[in-house]
């Protein structure tokens, strides 16, 4: 079981920061393709224990849930071919879904994370959660406050309108996670907990932690495509 990234996943995504050009990248291919593989091993693991409390994730395979290291530049100003991390999305229904789900990124200098919740659901999706918040604000809150949540989560961050969203009172108790647009809960990592055996249980632990608030987002989403069908 593989709990934790080699340290040379890390220097991999490193130097790959300060030599973000196709030439080098071929050149060191092999190391893209060891630290590839290092993640999809720690992932395997991680999938095999989160299937405990997440069972939508039983039978999804890590290369599968990998996004690609190629950027796509072709509306970008930004050039560089190469992303300068390495990143999966664990949820329901695979790596291209809306769904709430864990988003994990690995990137050197202590900037890897564990986040989860839901990233800029379609008009009908979050005229559906901005309702669920509306109508159960209460339960949100409590899901907020939990101890297990807030030891790995500084509540929920996300791109917000700057004014109030169509259909609500500016006076309404729920207003400023209803001006969300996002909402995102991420949890960071410092390099010496990635390359140690703490990762894993880490990771588990957060996962777990967010499951409720991934849940409540999701709740509204379900209910949203029954009425579609």
């Amino acid at each position: 079981m593989k709990k934790h990234l080699d340290p040379t996943t890390l220097d991999f995504i490193r130097d790959l920061r300060l030599n973000n050009q196709r030439e080098w990248f071929e050149k060191n291919r092999s190391r893209y393709e060891a630290a590839r593989q290092d993640f999809i091993s720690f992932l395997a693991t991680l999938l095999e224990g989160a299937v405990s409390f997440e069972p939508a994730l039983e039978g999804q395979q890590p290369k599968d849930l990998l996004f690609r290291i190629y950027r796509d530049v072709r509306f970008s100003n930004d050039k560089r071919p190469y992303k300068d991390h390495i990143c999966a999305y664990m949820a329901e229904g695979g790596r291209k879904t809306i769904n709430p789900g864990f988003y994990l990124h690995i990137s050197p200098e202590n900037q890897s994370f564990l986040a989860g919740g839901v990233w800029m659901p379609p008009a009908p999706e979050l005229k559906a959660i901005r309702q669920e918040i509306d109508y159960n604000l209460k339960e949100l809150e409590g899901l907020l406050h939990n101890p297990a949540f807030k030891k790995y989560f500084n509540g929920l961050q996300g791109e917000k309108l700057k004014t109030t969203p169509k259909g609500y009172d500016s006076d309404n108790p729920a207003i400023e996670l209803l001006r969300h647009k996002s909402w995102n809960a991420s949890h960071f990592f410092p390099d010496k907990v990635v390359t140690s055996d703490q990762f894993y249980d880490e990771c588990l632990a957060a996962m777990e932690a967010l499951k409720p608030i991934n849940d409540f987002f999701l709740r509204p989403m379900q209910d949203l495509k029954a009425e579609e069908v």
